[in-house]
C-alpha cells in the first residue's frame, strides 16, 4: 500500500520533469542530468546537496564534477550553511541556468527526445 506522501508524490507530473531510474545500468547523457538538475531546483527553490543528488538519482562521487561545473559556469549557485558542527551545502538555480535550460536543453531534448 502506498502512504499518502508516496501517492501525491508519484500523481504530481509537469510538463517538464520526468520520472529518473535509479537503477545503476541506465546511463543519461550529461546533458540530461544537467536538465535534470536545473529542473529540479527550479521545482524546489533551493535544495541540499543529498536532496539534489537523491532526486536526480545521481551518484555523489560520479557526478559531482557536473554539479562544480554548473556551478563554475554561474548556472548553479552554492552556498554552505553551518549547523551547529554539521556544513550542508545548498544548491539554488540562477537566473542564467534557467535561461540555459529554457533556450539550450528544451530545445534540444526535443530535437533528440531521450530513449525510454
Amino acid at each position: 500500500m502506498l502512504d499518502t506522501d508516496e501517492v501525491a508524490a508519484s500523481s504530481y507530473v509537469s510538463e517538464n520533469t520526468q520520472f529518473i531510474p535509479s537503477s545503476a545500468n541506465v546511463y543519461r547523457d550529461r546533458v540530461y542530468i544537467i536538465k535534470d538538475v536545473i529542473l529540479k531546483l527550479v521545482e524546489y527553490n533551493e535544495m541540499n546537496q543529498t536532496a539534489l543528488f537523491s532526486f536526480c538519482g545521481l551518484n555523489l562521487k560520479k557526478h559531482k564534477p557536473i554539479i562544480d561545473d554548473l556551478e563554475k559556469n554561474g548556472l548553479i549557485q552554492k552556498k554552505e550553511v553551518i549547523t551547529g558542527k554539521r556544513v550542508v551545502t545548498m544548491y539554488k538555480c540562477t537566473p542564467e541556468g534557467t535561461r540555459f535550460c529554457k533556450s539550450i536543453l528544451e530545445p534540444y531534448e526535443n530535437m533528440f527526445p531521450r530513449k525510454s
